[in-house]
């Protein structure tokens, strides 16, 4: 049996375990591993496994993932989230549909700290919703907003996808971050104009909000002030100043968030216990999917089909626009059937060649994956932030939720499509700053 026939056929034992429901991690590592065995040798196999696994579980680099997870969670449950719908309802409550520019608003802000589109649309449907019925907000549409929105923290730094995709590509966080940073403000102001667009045509969506004083206003900047200073220390160090490494920046921001909580008063042991917990469970995931991703990609390059695959897209006819259309389009499906963190780690060991041997840049391959997969989130039949607001906000079918997010996934569609035609939106930053 050729080695591209037993990368095949663990292919297709691997879409077997998930339909399955076998965790993704698990069915990496398994198929990753007992496929090298049978392409090389057992003994060969088992010390890769054993290399791997410890290599990635005592990496320094790796613990910036549970750091920000840590601060997202710390954020997630001392309030942050309220004080910043109430800063964005002052600001922006008067202009049509205001209390649904404040949630996109308040949104993005809280995707900053928190980095978890569940977690984000969960925090969102509670503060926002609520506030929605009580002002005669139309309800589909706000739960399609929140749903939306939730989806930023998967683009908006410090992003788990992001940190995921720099690991598994070996490039520097920090610089994917830089990257996304002028995307993340074109789709949030791309969300914020169509929701102004829309009410303004429909204003019985959105009834007239009450006025503030600017006194109020201001008041309201100073309640999230700590949080808009701990965001831009953290971000700010890393990214422009270089004062911090991403792992020092990670650290910076779980004891800022920490401190933030203890000095509001807002942490109490039993938050802090739920929020390690949470961090534990959802770290020990992402790492041990990694790390089965990586013994998986060893696998599939040792069969060769990796290499192939990047040779054969190469010398194909056609220009390599076209060849790239074809794989971006790939994600966009794919993101509507997989979640969006598997989908990178099943993916990049296959197309990260061919992209090399494409000539494209990865930093800006990464940030178009990281806008797609985002698609997945809002779209059926995955669609986990509509599911989760769904479950929360019961009185809005889930159907209507899908049908008010879809143009929100024909935005993110324009800015892949922007992207594509003008790749220094996410490049030019990175090259300024890391010269």
């Amino acid at each position: 049996m050729s080695l591209a026939t037993i990368g095949i056929i663990g292919g297709i034992v691997l879409l077997l375990l998930l339909v399955l429901s076998v965790p993704v991690g698990f069915a990496l590592a398994l198929v990753g591993a007992v496929g090298f065995a049978i392409a090389q040798n057992p003994n060969s196999a088992l010390h890769m496994l054993v290399s791997i696994f410890y290599e990635n579980f005592t990496k320094y680099d790796l613990s910036v993932i549970p750091l920000f997870i840590f601060m997202g969670q710390i954020a997630f449950y001392a309030g942050i989230s309220k004080r910043l719908f109430d800063a964005a309802y002052k600001w922006l409550g008067r202009l049509p549909g205001g209390i649904a520019l404040a949630t996109m608003g308040a949104s993005a802000g809280f995707g900053a700290v928190c980095g978890s589109g569940p977690a984000s649309a969960a925090t969102m449907t509670s503060v926002a919703m609520p506030e929605m019925r009580k002002h005669g907000f139309a309800l589909d549409l706000g739960a399609g907003i929140v749903a939306a929105g939730s989806s930023l923290g998967i683009l908006i730094p410090p992003s788990v996808v992001v940190i995921v995709y720099a690991i598994m590509t070996e490039n520097s966080p920090a610089k994917l971050f830089s990257a996304s940073v002028v995307p993340s403000i074109i789709i949030t102001g791309l969300f914020l104009v169509y929701i102004f667009v829309i009410c303004k045509l429909h204003p019985e969506y959105s009834p007239q909000s009450p006025k503030f004083t600017w006194k109020e206003r201001f008041l309201s900047l100073l309640n999230v002030s700590e949080t808009l200073a701990l965001f831009l220390l953290v971000m700010g160090g890393m990214l422009f100043f270089g004062w911090f490494t991403p792992t020092e920046a990670a650290a910076i921001g779980a004891g800022g968030s920490m401190l933030i909580a203890v000095c509001r008063r807002s942490l109490t042991w039993k938050i802090l216990w739920k929020a390690s917990m949470e961090t534990i469970r959802t770290s020990c995931m992402v790492l041990i999917i990694v790390t089965g991703a990586l013994v998986f990609g060893r696998f599939l390059a040792t069969t060769g089909i990796t290499s192939n695959l990047a040779e054969n897209l190469t010398v194909m006819p056609g220009p390599a626009w076209c060849k790239m259309a074809v794989i971006l389009f790939f994600f966009m499906i794919a993101g509507c059937f997989v979640d969006a963190l598997a989908l990178v780690m099943l993916t990049m060991p296959i197309f990260l060649p061919v992209i090399l041997a494409l000539g494209y840049d990865p930093i800006w391959f990464g940030i178009m994956v990281v806008l797609l997969v985002q698609l997945g989130v809002i779209t059926p039949p995955v669609g986990v932030n509509v599911y989760v607001v769904s479950g929360i906000e019961r009185e809005v079918p889930m159907q209507q939720i899908f049908k008010r997010a879809l143009p929100f996934a024909g935005i993110i569609v324009i800015g892949v499509i922007l992207l594509m035609l003008f790749p220094d939106l996410a490049l030019a930053l990175p090259r300024v700053l890391y010269k």
